[in-house]
C-alpha cells in the first residue's frame, strides 16, 4: 500500500500514555482509507516499546540521537512519505486529524506545514478547561491566518508561539533541507515556525480541535518550565522581534501563563 502521509510516533523510555497514542494514530480515518501509515521511532529501545510495536504491528526504528531536536530530526529521516506528523507519545489524535491535514495539502501544493487547533488533557485523561492561554493562542492563529503575507504573519507571531507542535504536519518534499535546532530544548518549535515562515510557500491553520495535548508532571514541557529553561529560550525568541523592554514585558506575561502547565 502506498501512503502519502506518516504518523511517526516518538517514544521515550516507558510512557504509560504511549499505547493510547498508538491507538489514536491507528484508528485514524486516513489510516483506514490507506492514506496514512504509522511508524515508531525511539532512541531508548526497551522491551515495553518493542512489545507495543509487536502488539500493534508497527515498524520500529531505533536511533542514537540525544535531545529533543536531534530526536525529531532523526525521526523524520525514517519517513518515506511527503507528509509527516511527529506524534508525541503522550498525546491523542482525534480520528479525522489525518484526513483534515491531508486535504489541506491536497488543496494547496504550496503548503509547507498545516496545523490544527487543539485541547489539553491531563494525566487522568480529563480534558482541561480551555484557559485564557489557549484562547489567546487560537485568537493569534486566526489573526495570522487572515493573510498569507509573510511579514504580516511574522509580526503576529512576534507576540508568542501560538502553534502546538504535535498538531503540525510537515511537507517534507518542500522542507527537504529543514532541520530543528538541536541546541534548543523548549523553543525549538517556535524557532522552527519562525524560520519556515521565511521560506517560500505557505502555512495553513485548521481551526478544528483535532488533537489532545497532554499536560502532566513528567512531561518535557513541565520539566523545562520548572527549571526556567523555557523562560530563557522564549526570552531569546522575543528578542528576535522586540527591544529588551518589550521582550521582558512579554516574557513576564508568558511566565504567568506557564502556571497553567501543571
Amino acid at each position: 500500500m502506498t501512503y502519502i502521509h506518516t504518523f511517526v510516533i516518538c517514544a521515550y523510555q516507558e510512557s504509560i500514555y504511549l499505547e493510547e497514542c498508538i491507538q489514536s494514530c491507528l484508528t485514524q480515518e486516513s489510516v483506514a482509507t490507506g492514506q496514512s501509515g504509522v511508524i515508531l521511532y525511539t532512541s531508548t529501545p526497551n522491551e515495553y516499546i518493542i512489545n507495543l510495536c509487536e502488539k500493534y504491528h508497527i515498524e520500529q526504528f531505533v536511533g542514537s540521537s540525544s535531545g529533543i531536536g536531534a530526536n525529531w530530526n532523526e525521526a523524520l529521516s525514517f519517513v518515506k512519505t511527503d507528509l509527516a506528523t511527529i506524534a508525541h507519545q503522550d498525546d491523542i489524535y482525534l480520528p479525522d486529524y489525518g484526513t483534515e491535514v491531508i486535504n489541506a495539502f491536497k488543496a494547496d501544493e504550496q503548503l509547507n506545514i498545516a496545523f490544527t487547533d487543539y485541547l489539553e488533557n491531563d494525566a487522568a485523561d480529563t480534558v482541561r478547561t480551555r484557559n485564557i492561554n489557549l484562547k489567546i493562542k487560537s485568537f493569534g492563529l486566526k489573526l495570522m491566518s487572515l493573510s498569507n503575507n509573510k511579514r504580516y504573519q511574522r509580526r503576529i507571531y512576534a507576540f508568542g508561539n501560538f502553534i502546538c507542535c504535535p498538531a503540525v504536519t510537515y511537507n517534507l518534499q518542500r522542507l527537504a533541507d529543514f532541520k530543528f535546532d538541536e541546541n534548543l530544548k523548549m523553543a525549538l518549535d517556535w524557532d522552527a515556525w519562525e524560520r519556515i515562515m521565511k521560506l517560500s510557500g505557505r502555512l495553513k491553520f485548521i481551526p478544528d480541535k483535532l488533537m489532545y495535548h497532554r499536560i502532566h508532571p513528567d512531561s518535557e514541557t513541565t520539566f523545562n518550565t520548572t527549571d526556567q529553561n523555557r523562560e530563557k529560550e522564549e526570552y531569546a525568541m522575543f528578542r528576535r522581534y522586540w527591544p529588551k523592554l518589550i521582550a521582558k514585558l512579554l516574557i513576564n506575561l508568558y511566565i504567568h501563563n506557564q502556571k497553567t502547565n501543571s
